[in-house]
């Protein structure tokens, strides 16, 4: 499944009730709780002693990756279109892959 396909089959459970600014605001939010979400479980597994549970946070990511859906689509771009733009910053920043040097020496930070 691609990214856009993906955003148009989740669609389907946005709730089109809400206005605009609505919208945005249950994205930005949700995105951050799921977010959370992903951290608690990690962070319980790091510290907490909690047994590993990859498919939990599996879930609790593609919450985050609905949410993130919701927010392309109220703001009118694809996920596609995103991630390949994000894909491009990247190369950018990191032309020969990641290193520390290049990290700390960013023009745009």
């Amino acid at each position: 499944m691609t990214f856009d396909q993906y955003q148009r089959a989740s669609a389907r459970t946005i709730n089109t009730d809400l206005g605009y600014q609505d919208q945005l605001a249950n994205a930005g939010l949700g995105i951050s709780d799921e977010a959370g979400e992903v951290a608690g479980l990690v962070k319980k597994m790091l510290y907490q002693g909690h047994p590993a549970n990859p498919i939990k946070i599996a879930n609790e990511m593609g919450d985050v990756l609905w949410y993130l859906a919701l927010l392309a689509t109220t703001m009118g771009f694809s996920l596609g279109d995103v991630a390949e733009a994000n894909v491009k910053k990247l190369e950018q920043r990191y032309p020969k892959g990641f290193s520390a040097a290049d990290s700390i020496n960013r023009g745009d930070s």
